[in-house]
């Protein structure tokens, strides 16, 4: 996945209320460059691997984690600006997702998604904390000149590549990355397909705007869904008054679906299901040179959904800077939260949580 064209501060894209940044329309991007979206294709992935790979498979395992595509998401961010580590044995991961098949994209542009993914030392669970895209930052200057100055936090995609991601998303919280994942949220589709569907229970009914069919309407309660209907329902902002907010916590919902479906023994025992997720999962991931994927497996073996706590970054509330529509973080309960990651002290975390 190697960089894209940089968006300069003066263009439209990176500045503009109603077209996210990173999503030049005058290219056309390989596969692999669909996306980089929602979370945890990593820990899913850590999940299948540990419970159905066994000795046997192994090498087959290994062989799919070699060939994930790799990103250099730390050139040229400096060391001596970087937050230090705190808690040692403790993980963070930076996942961040785009889906260049969304309907609702026109010319190219992209819904990011930015979440903070915290593995504590005993690696018994994980906090998932989303970074709303709009959230209104400082964002550093990237080492070509861009950036270094207030923006919205998917601003630094577009100034500086993955490694001004990392540096805008560690100024922000204080929390230190240790790896990047890019998933791509498309790819979910395949994903949930090969798991035999996932069940979501629908909040509120409501019909999309957008859809992969035109329109398709979510019945309230609890249902299985294929991999486009999952898609739509994890997609749609515009049917509720919270927009994004209500995007953010149907893709939640959408992981730790997989999560529990990808987990269960009908998946594991089954060698066809599980070749079929694990090579739908492997063509959807990007990670950083460092992260193996099998070795995060090991580690986090018993992770399923009940050991995960999903929930989004403390904000004020959303306004306008400019002619830009903004979210405002909440800068003294933010600090209360990272703080508490960066000293992996679950029991707070999950307390500022209301977990």
């Amino acid at each position: 996945m190697s960089d894209r064209h940089q968006l300069t501060d003066s263009d439209p894209r990176a500045q503009g209320s109603d077209v996210e940044p990173g999503g030049p329309a005058e290219e056309e991007r390989p596969r692999r460059r669909r996306g980089r979206r929602i979370a945890l294709i990593v820990l899913l992935v850590v999940v299948l691997l540990s419970g159905g790979g066994a000795l046997a498979g192994g090498l087959y395992y290994r062989s799919v984690d070699k060939s994930i595509e790799r990103v250099d998401a730390f050139e040229g961010v400096p060391e001596e600006s970087r937050p230090q580590v705190e808690a040692k044995g403790a993980m963070n991961i930076m996942i961040l997702g785009s889906d260049s098949r969304d309907p609702e994209s026109t010319g190219g542009s992209r819904s990011d998604t930015i979440i903070l993914a915290h593995l504590p030392k005993d690696r018994s669970s994980a906090q998932l904390i989303s970074i709303p895209r709009d959230t209104w930052t400082a964002v550093p200057k990237s080492k070509e000149g861009r950036g270094g100055r207030d923006a919205k936090i998917n601003a630094a995609y577009a100034w500086g590549g993955v490694p001004l991601m990392v540096q805008t998303v560690e100024k922000f919280s204080g929390v230190r990355v240790d790896n990047v994942a890019m998933v791509d949220f498309a790819g979910f589709k395949e994903i949930i397909d090969a798991l035999g569907g996932v069940e979501i229970d629908v909040e509120k009914g409501f019909t999309t705007k957008y859809s992969l069919i035109g329109t398709r309407t979510f019945e309230k309660g609890r249902q299985t869904m294929d991999g486009a209907a999952a898609l739509d329902y994890a997609r749609e902002r515009h049917a509720f008054p919270d927009g994004d907010f209500a995007r953010i916590r149907h893709q939640q919902q959408v992981i730790k679906a997989i999560l529990d479906k990808a987990a269960s023994g009908g998946v594991m025992t089954n060698p066809a299901k599980l070749n079929s997720f694990v090579r739908a999962t492997s063509d959807s991931v990007a990670v950083d040179k460092s992260l193996s994927l099998v070795d995060l497996a090991m580690e986090m073996r018993g992770l399923r959904g009940g050991n995960l706590t999903f929930f989004t970054c403390p904000v004020k509330g959303t306004g306008r800077v400019g002619s830009e529509s903004v979210v405002f973080p909440d800068p003294a309960r933010s600090k209360t939260l990272f703080d508490a990651v960066r000293r992996d002290s679950v029991p707070e975390i999950l307390a500022i949580s209301g977990k």
